[in-house]
């Protein structure tokens, strides 16, 4: 039974080598996605700091 699941490790691993590798080419972020990262990830907090402040367990004063 363990020569049957070397067998299938190693047909895997024969067949991933065979596999041709898709080679791309790296891109530099430009300003513009810079700037959208940015602005994605201070909405992103933007939006965790309101859920937190308008959870009642965090009400610091009373009526």
């Amino acid at each position: 039974m363990m020569g049957i699941g070397r067998l299938v490790v190693s047909l895997k691993s024969k067949l991933k080598a065979l596999k041709p590798k898709k080679c791309y080419d790296k891109v530099d972020k430009s300003e513009s996605m810079r700037i959208e990262i940015r602005s994605k990830k201070a909405q992103k907090l933007i939006q965790e700091t309101l859920k937190i402040a308008d959870s009642p367990k965090n009400k610091s004063y009373v009526f």
